[in-house]
């Protein structure tokens, strides 16, 4: 158990449909990072960007057991450091949004994004999740994960008063034009669901815009703890134990509404 849980977003400029050249981005990243990283976060769809198309999104697609995984398998167990991020899945011919959490161990969690960006074309490409977000303890900490536009519903986010989650990752290719929002709703979940958020997104640009970067970790009270624009990384120290108290002083969660969800 670690009651300090030291996390990284990494914020990447990535390339349109080079699967190759972002992944070599990505692995150089990775390997400049402090050596006592314990979850180094990556974009929505790292290695391809936010690719819409539909034939073009299956043909970029992958098995959970492919090329892009492998590799951020064996990253992960040589730097003993967790992974997260999302990447365009193939699984029983439909293709996902998938996001991805691998353990050093070779634990492994997956939650394929519910709600699709329409104004973009994704839920043409893109076959929505059929499971609410998993709830999956590493090193003590109960973490839970989406995908960008999921940000944007509260209700599906809600965190619970039975096995709350400790710490929220979000990764994203969120854009300039609605940073604003981008931050602000960040903010808005780690006050209303007593956690950590992490918000990892993209930077440079591509077909749809320019994207800041602007990652943010954000304390349970939704205070900032780290924020970074452009190619840098956004870089944090958590703490179980101020959590905790915080959690025992302001028991909100308690008061928490059971929502059911017809998926």
């Amino acid at each position: 158990m670690s009651e300090v849980l030291k996390t990284a977003a990494v914020q990447l400029d990535i390339s349109w449909a080079s699967k190759e050249e972002n992944m070599s981005k990505a692995l150089d990243a990775l390997s400049s990072l402090p050596a006592d990283i314990d979850i180094a976060v990556l974009p929505e769809m790292f290695t391809t960007g936010f690719i819409c198309a539909p034939d073009e999104a299956r043909l970029l697609a992958e098995p959970v057991d492919g090329t892009t995984m492998n590799e951020l398998r064996l990253w992960s167990r040589k730097s003993d450091t967790a992974l997260c991020g999302s990447f365009i899945a193939l699984e029983n011919g439909h293709v996902y949004n998938r996001a991805f959490f691998i353990e050093p161990s070779g634990n492994e969690h997956y939650y394929d994004k519910h709600h699709l960006f329409s104004i973009s074309g994704e839920d043409d490409a893109y076959s929505p999740g059929t499971e609410v977000m998993p709830i999956f303890n590493f090193k003590g900490w109960n973490i839970s994960m989406a995908v960008c536009f999921d940000l944007r519903f509260p209700a599906w986010l809600r965190n619970n008063n039975v096995t709350p989650y400790d710490l929220l990752i979000i990764m994203s290719n969120w854009p300039d034009s609605r940073v604003y929002a981008w931050k602000h709703l960040l903010i808005a979940r780690a006050i209303e669901n007593q956690a950590y958020v992490l918000g990892c997104n993209r930077s440079g640009a591509d077909n749809y815009g320019v994207y800041s970067g602007a990652s943010m970790i954000i304390d349970p009270k939704g205070r900032p703890i780290q924020q970074h624009l452009d190619d840098t990384f956004c870089l944090a120290e958590l703490s179980l134990a101020d959590l905790e108290i915080f959690r025992k002083k302001f028991p909100v969660l308690n008061e928490t509404d059971h929502f059911r969800f017809s998926i």
